[in-house]
């Protein structure tokens, strides 16, 4: 069987040179207009984009013969991955090919902001001097603080290791043997930044991550601060950054990602800054980058349209999944009950116990997937699914047991994660109710009933008369209003447990008054939105 791809976005050619060895033909016609690609796309099994292209659900809806997408690259935020997934089309990435080019680009601009590079090649050119203008700083005996020990967090670490500098990094899922074994030390995030001489993001731009460095946390970066991001537009405010240099709290800055791309006209009016070192999202372009995830990526595609393998796929198991409704509704739950947990856990925390009962005990090993993806998708700055996501669980040191009955318990098709010793809540059940409703019943034996959506608060509390009005009464003084609440308790006159279902997110100044509320104990805020 003969099959025809589209190559876009000026990927290398020798992505073209692997599909015609593997019998493929290729068509690399330059630019297309939106109205060109529409037109075309009909024609071809198989499609290479790098960051251009938007791969749209429009798009797909004309591309009738569309099999495989592959990303010459690792973000896939330009392709529309749950249309592509409802259409049956493949989508494939290449996580691996960028790490190194990525890590030497994120050294080169702490380097360059040490020795004030740019400023004095621009004085030098213009026909000046002043050498004393530019007296720059070692980095040796300085303090590296990243944020993310992943691939290129790791192998950042390790080269700048070479100049004398001291590591520390936050990464909620390393554990302190990674961290060991590169040379790390762990810390948690206010300490990081507190001590941190150079900062140094490598995570996905989350509700977590957004605006790590900005006016508001001002007063926990230690002054002087210089900052470099080369992972995802946003994780420091940009528009917070004129007045954190005019102030004196960051000495420089260095970006290679923004919010938008390119910028827009405000935003280029910031980079003008003169203690703002700006590249146009360099990070993977060199030669050797851009060759290799050409012909990873080709090799990844010829080998899933000859159904020979589907490495690096990221929605291969989510497309079989599409033909099994019944598995779908348990995949759901699993997903969400992973994102919920992790928001319980300790820092570090690796060992993990997942239990189904009833029906969910026949798709076990799928439902760990999910529950892993729910976990690590938020924290890691590669594109989690459900092909890869015990990769990443065991890079990251996860202990995983899991306990399957098919034995109904009090409710049927139970989904249970019990959590390491030193969570507030160490057990976590959950179960389809119905057609989208996902609902948690119950937590450390506490009867409850709550959906899985939304924002919400979760605390201990005496059993005794007030203590629901006083915290009713501390939310509607902030103006928070409750959208459902569950209350459990283990006996008259008991502790019990409650949660709220609230209609907007909270912020931490807002837990911390539940939590100093008299009775209460044990006050954890959750976010599924």
């Amino acid at each position: 069987m003969s099959f025809k791809v589209l190559l876009l976005d000026n990927v290398d050619p020798v992505c073209g040179d692997v599909f015609k060895s593997r019998g493929i033909e290729t068509d690399q016609p330059g630019k297309l207009t939106e109205e060109e690609l529409f037109s075309r796309i009909g024609e071809y099994d198989g499609m290479v984009v790098r960051s251009a292209t938007k791969v749209t659900s429009q798009l797909l809806e004309k591309a009738s013969n569309l099999k495989v997408i592959g990303r010459a690259g690792v973000g896939v935020d330009n392709i529309d991955i749950p249309s592509s997934t409802a259409k049956g089309v493949l989508v494939m990435n290449t996580p691996d090919g960028n790490t190194i080019s990525t890590a030497e680009h994120t050294c080169g601009m702490i380097i360059a902001l040490s020795r004030n590079i740019p400023k004095s090649v621009a004085t030098v050119k213009d026909g000046g001097w002043g050498r004393k203008a530019y007296m720059g700083t070692e980095l040796h005996g300085k303090v590296l603080g990243i944020v993310g020990l992943g691939k290129i967090g790791t192998e950042v670490a390790k080269r700048m290791q070479a100049f004398g500098m001291e590591i520390q990094a936050y990464d909620p899922f390393s554990t302190e043997e990674h961290a060991q074994e590169v040379g790390v030390k762990l810390v948690e995030l206010d300490e990081l930044l507190g001590s941190s001489d150079y900062l140094s993001v490598h995570t996905p731009l989350t509700e977590k991550t957004r605006g790590i460095v900005s006016l508001k946390n001002a007063d926990k970066l230690k002054k002087g601060i210089r900052l470099v991001n080369c992972a995802r537009g946003g994780i420091y405010e940009e528009m917070d950054l004129p007045k954190l240099l005019e102030e004196g709290i960051v000495a420089e800055v260095a970006l290679d990602v923004y919010t938008t791309e390119p910028p827009t006209e405000e935003l280029y009016g910031i980079l003008k800054h003169e203690d703002i070192i700006c590249t146009p999202h360099l990070g993977a372009s060199t030669e050797e980058a851009q060759e290799k995830v050409a012909e990873q990526i080709a090799s990844q595609m010829s080998d899933a349209l000859e159904n020979k393998n589907y490495k690096g796929s990221l929605n291969g198991k989510s497309i079989a999944l599409l033909t099994n409704k019944e598995v779908q509704p348990f995949l759901q739950l699993a997903e969400k009950l992973g994102r919920l947990a992790v928001q319980l856990i300790p820092d570090h925390a690796n060992n993990f116990e997942f239990e189904y009962s009833g029906e969910s005990s026949k798709y076990a090993d799928v439902l760990t997937d999910g529950i892993l993806k729910g976990m690590l998708s938020e924290y890691v700055d590669e594109a989690i699914n459900l092909i890869n996501a015990r990769i990443y669980a065991d890079e990251r040191g996860f202990k995983i047991k899991e306990i399957v009955s098919s034995k109904s318990k009090l409710y049927n098709d139970l989904v249970t994660i019990r959590l390491p010793k030193g969570a507030d809540y160490t057990t976590i059940s959950a179960v389809v109710f119905g057609e989208g409703d996902y609902r948690i019943v119950e937590i450390d034996n506490y009867g409850i009933e709550l959906r899985l959506e939304g924002d919400i608060i979760l605390y201990q509390n005496e059993d005794k008369p007030g203590m629901l009005a006083s915290v009713s009464g501390s939310l509607a003084e902030m103006g928070i209003n409750i959208g459902a609440l569950s209350l459990g308790r283990s006996g008259k006159g008991s502790n019990a447990i409650t949660a709220f279902s609230v209609d907007k997110p909270m912020t931490k100044e807002e837990i911390e008054n539940v939590s100093a509320l008299d009775g209460i104990h044990h006050t954890r805020y959750v976010s599924l939105t």
